[in-house]
């Protein structure tokens, strides 16, 4: 088990600690309505320290990144991160990631704490081609993201940086509470909001700053009712090497058009053939809540299976996502397996809910 910068300090503030992906990690504080109410109506904090950072360096550092992600690295300035997933030889995740274009020679890919080896392995492998150097930075680097409309509110008397200049999904290195690191305007929450990259020996530094001037941590529980009510995903259970990003909803990350990219011929082919499964959103009335693993029928046949589900607090209803038969559209009823009982849910557009997030320039 890893511990990150900030686990005596969860400690301290009386978090509940549970493993997660490798690490232990603050489940909640005051309890995850609360936390998820508070970044909703004002702005709350996570560590995300857990996540993994690879910095790549050399000549060919921007068309490696291009290559390996399936996303158009190239039509983005510096300066700029780019959502994306990264993709096996048949179309299916290795991850969904965000990678940073810092210089003409220097790339920082972010990815979720349980691929970490796995990732650096895939990328290792793919490098040999190019010109580049690749390095495993997530040990020497914290994160805390500040997430919820009062966000930059709160954070801006405290950087040397003009916070309303970094659009969404846009970056400036910058010092915050005299510390220097990354702020980014990207997160997990539906929200407005910034990710701080840090010296992981002076994150708790920064942590304790963001304390004294009101901003209250939240957990992973919290973490993960914001993302699924914002309609993002989570590796490993909306998504795995299994499944594609055009079955996955995100077809608009996948550009077909930008040239070679690793997994591009399987992708087009399951493009040119069609889907025979995607990810839907569920919507429920019942106060019965959807699991990861429960099954979806429709006219009594399975169609599917719940990837995430949980209690929307800002709906004040269950919301779920399923990978299901392609051919259900919006507005149909389905049902899913609970406790033995066949509850009703609606497939309807994501996100569920949309929160201060910036739109892209």
């Amino acid at each position: 088990m890893k511990y990150t910068p900030l686990y005596e300090d969860h400690v301290k503030l009386g978090a509940k600690m549970v493993e997660f992906a490798g690490y232990y990690m603050p489940l909640q504080y005051e309890g995850i309505v609360a936390e998820v109410n508070m970044v909703r109506k004002e702005v709350g904090m996570f560590d995300v320290s857990h996540m993994g950072e690879f910095l790549c360096e050399g000549p060919d550092a921007i068309n490696f990144a291009n290559y390996v992600v399936t996303n158009d690295f190239g039509s983005i300035g510096f300066g700029d991160v780019i959502y994306t997933a990264m993709c096996n030889e048949n179309g299916g995740f290795v991850d969904d990631l965000l990678v940073y274009k810092i210089a003409p020679e220097k790339v920082m890919f972010v990815v979720n704490a349980a691929n970490i080896t796995k990732d650096f392995n895939h990328l290792s492998n793919l490098a040999q081609k190019f010109n580049i150097t690749l390095k495993d930075i997530s040990d020497e680097t914290g994160l805390i993201a500040v997430q919820g409309p009062k966000a930059q509110e709160k954070l801006q008397p405290h950087t040397n940086l003009n916070l309303e200049d970094i659009g969404y999904y846009s970056f400036a290195e910058g010092e915050i509470f005299g510390v220097k690191g990354i702020i980014s305007r990207t997160g997990y929450t539906g929200e407005d909001g910034f990710e701080l990259y840090l010296p992981a020996n002076e994150t708790p530094f920064v942590w304790r700053k963001l304390l004294e001037i009101g901003i209250k941590p939240a957990g992973l529980g919290a973490r993960d009712v914001l993302r699924l009510e914002a309609g993002l995903l989570l590796y490993g259970n909306d998504m795995d090497d299994t499944v594609t990003p055009l079955e996955a909803g995100i077809s608009w990350a996948v550009k077909f058009e930008k040239g070679d990219f690793y997994g591009k011929e399987a992708l087009l082919k399951q493009k040119e053939e069609g889907l025979k499964r995607r990810l839907r959103g569920l919507t429920f009335e019942s106060k019965l809540v959807p699991r990861h693993g429960m099954e979806v029928y429709k006219d009594g046949q399975k169609i599917g299976y719940i990837t995430s589900g949980t209690f929307s607090p800002t709906l004040n209803k269950p919301i779920a996502f399923a990978l299901a038969d392609a051919n259900i559209k919006l507005g149909d009823i389905v049902q899913v397996l609970i406790r033995d009982k066949y509850v009703d849910g609606t497939v309807v557009k994501t996100p569920f809910y949309r929160g201060s997030v910036r739109s892209r320039k």
